[in-house]
């Protein structure tokens, strides 16, 4: 098979070798186990993540150190480092000022806030990243549509792909571009100056399809709904202006150091969790004692630890899956069936990622993609050569995400928030609308992968 399968007997104990079952059988069958309970929503993914990783390591794929190993700390860390910063700068009023003054700048015209919102979750989410920004912007959205008592699903509808589009653009944008821009050691400005082009054709496209989609509906509102918006007092919102500049002067550091870091072998991670116990000495340093404990206790509350520790476990996970060499065994066959062509490996590396994303979580599917990428490289030349095949990935799975509910981590955050104000998405209902768009965009994004790599 390859040189790793020889190294799981380094575990020691393996208790894959005394049933006499080969790892590789073990190791893929944990894989496909917690794929599929994933996608019947049946069980918390941070429960699966982790008895996966668990499995991986009680039979013996992996041993401790290997699977410690395995996880990818910086992903880990620019996650919670952004989450923290999110939540302090939250409590200024800051994203429901931006919300309402937007809504109010178009004289709060129903389809005119429907655009200002798509629009503001793109910008937010490639600075923030996607599933922070909906987060925000979602129960400023209720707000809004309760105001206009209109339904919330095309409001919903276009904050979902818009953030996927948003967040392709940028490193922090999106969760799977942190985990490849982390594993293929590419800079904040390597993704801005790849991605950022498509990702604003993409989100101009997208805007005319929400336009046209929901005009007629919109039009129909009556004026005395849009008339409570325009008393909206948005300078209300901000409830915090000491913390409010604290949280920008903080934010725009942070950012600094995403941009300038990496040329100096900072990681976006240390500079993510800089900013937080920056921003938290700023806006708690000044408080006694038991008070000081209980600010950072509930801000660290705020912080997904689900979504940590479902990253954390998938990476154990896929690292087994490495270790018995399944992924060198499905890149020899990608490169098998592509011939070893450039063009024809990356395009078939962005279509699988832009379908299969759509169908699962593209957090896992980007993390298992990685080392069969990885592996690749002998074959064109060196870890430069495949630039092209990582922003393949990239732009697949971004975008791939707005496929269904279960292709990105926001569309099932939006959902919840749905659920919550009982106005429920319907999965075959969202994917009546959003496949067809995700597939739009990406045939375009191809012709542009073609036009500027080939």
């Amino acid at each position: 098979m390859s040189a790793h399968s020889s190294s799981h007997s380094e575990a020691g104990f393996s208790l894959a070798e005394m049933l006499g079952i080969d790892p590789l059988w073990i190791a893929s069958g944990i894989l496909v186990l917690v794929y599929a309970v994933l996608i019947t929503e049946k069980i918390n993914r941070a429960i699966l993540a982790m008895l996966g990783a668990s499995l991986m390591v009680l039979f013996g794929i992996l041993n401790q150190q290997q699977a410690v190993d395995g996880v990818d700390s910086n992903t880990l860390a620019l996650l919670i480092g952004m989450m923290v910063v999110v939540a302090i700068t939250s409590k200024s009023g800051l994203f429901q000022y931006v919300a309402i003054k937007s809504a109010k700048w178009v004289k709060a015209d129903p389809t005119g806030i429907l655009i200002m919102l798509t629009l503001i979750t793109a910008v937010f989410s490639a600075m923030l990243d996607n599933v922070t920004t909906v987060l925000l912007i979602a129960p400023i959205t209720l707000l809004i549509t309760d105001a206009l008592e209109t339904r919330v699903f095309p409001f919903f509808l276009a904050e979902i792909l818009a953030s996927n589009v948003g967040g392709t653009a940028t490193l922090i944008g999106d969760p799977p571009n942190i985990i490849i821009g982390s594993a293929a050691n590419l800079s904040f400005n390597d993704f801005l100056y790849n991605l950022a082009p498509i990702s604003a054709i993409c989100l101009v496209v997208l805007t005319g399809i929400i336009y046209f989609m929901n005009r007629k509906e919109l039009s129909k509102i009556p004026p005395e709904a849009s008339a409570r918006i325009m008393q909206f007092n948005e300078k209300e919102a901000i409830t915090d202006k000491v913390l409010l500049v604290k949280s920008l002067a903080v934010l725009a550091l942070v950012i600094f150091g995403f941009v300038v870091g990496h040329g100096y072998g900072v990681q976006p991670g240390t500079s993510a969790l800089a900013g937080a116990a920056l921003l938290m000495l700023l806006a708690y340093g000044h408080q006694h004692g038991e008070d000081q404990t209980e600010s950072v206790h509930h801000i660290f509350g705020e912080v997904e630890w689900v979504t940590i520790f479902f990253f954390g476990g998938l990476f154990v996970i896929v690292a087994g899956v490495e270790q018995v060499g399944l992924l060198e065994y499905f890149g020899e066959k990608v490169l098998e069936l592509t011939q070893g062509d450039m063009m024809w490996t990356s395009f078939f590396i962005f279509w699988a990622s832009g379908i299969l994303s759509a169908i699962l979580d593209n957090i896992p599917f980007v993390a298992t993609m990685i080392p069969l990428i990885e592996s690749t490289a002998d074959t064109f030349g060196g870890p430069d050569a495949i630039e092209p095949l990582w922003w393949s990935l990239a732009l697949g799975a971004c975008l791939g995400g707005n496929g269904s509910l279960l292709g990105a981590s926001a569309n099932l955050t939006v959902a919840a928030f749905a659920e919550k104000a009982k106005q429920p998405i319907g999965f075959l209902t969202f994917m009546k609308y959003a496949f067809p768009i995700m597939i739009l965009t990406l045939m375009i994004a191809n012709v542009y992968l073609w036009l500027r790599y080939f």
